[in-house]
């Protein structure tokens, strides 16, 4: 399991005459194959930077995008405006950009590399697995979750979720982004009990709205996971 010695940062973005844009989160954690740059940028807007490799996890425009390295790949998890936001994309993307996503994207992105529940799919730098994201609000087999693949470091985004059994069987994550919004997701308890089921070394609390993510970082206080708060929603 992976043992953090990340420098973690918050970083407030400026829009020009001051205004506070966004709370961003970054880290730097090793791997076997160098170093895994990730960003909480908002609500469910992930960036991972690595081997040269730009990714982005449902860029939503609510926050200010243009601040960030524009995307090699894009990843989306599911339909819902906050996570499939083609605006978010094209801020993000150049040419060369390609969005990866299940088929409920796909077919209003005609160009979308198309992925679902239990494939696998490897590229130049890191390696993909679409994982079950569900629960009362969510279809089950509509949206994906994903496991990266950094080396031999995983990366767990868990998307839109509740704390489902294919959850809990999860075995060797580094580090698990879960969503503790009560209201679509998880309640930050829910999401400190299903993380006790598959320790990932590193959790992140994100997609948390008005919840209160403290409750889980004193939940798992006496356990060997590491609790991080990720940025808010914008």
């Amino acid at each position: 399991m992976l043992k953090s010695l990340a420098i973690v940062t918050l970083i407030i973005v400026l829009h020009p005459f001051g205004h506070l844009s966004a709370q961003a989160v970054t880290a730097t954690e090793p791997t076997d194959e160098g170093d895994l740059r990730l960003t909480s940028i908002a609500h469910g807007t992930l960036m991972f930077e690595f081997a040269g490799t730009v990714i982005h996890v449902d860029p939503w425009s609510a926050a200010d995008l243009s601040v960030y390295p524009q995307a090699d790949w894009v990843f989306v998890t599911h339909e819902h405006g906050d996570h499939f936001d083609p605006e978010g994309i094209a801020s993000v993307s150049s040419d060369e950009t390609r969005v990866v996503a299940p088929a409920v994207v796909g077919r209003e992105l005609e160009d979308a590399d198309v992925i679902g529940n239990g494939e696998t799919r490897s590229f130049d730098t890191f390696e993909v697995e679409a994982v079950p994201m569900y629960n009362v609000h969510h279809e089950r087999g509509v949206g994906n979750g994903y496991v990266f693949t950094f080396g031999r470091t995983r990366v767990y985004v868990a998307g839109d979720t509740g704390c489902t059994d294919e959850m809990r069987r999860m075995t060797d994550i580094d580090i698990a982004f879960l969503p503790m919004y009560a209201e679509r997701t998880m309640t930050p308890e829910m999401a400190a009990e299903c993380a006790m089921a598959f320790r990932p070394g590193i959790l992140y609390a994100y997609h948390y709205r008005d919840d209160d993510p403290g409750i889980a970082e004193r939940m798992l206080a006496d356990t060997d996971i590491e609790v991080r708060v990720g940025a808010p929603s914008p």
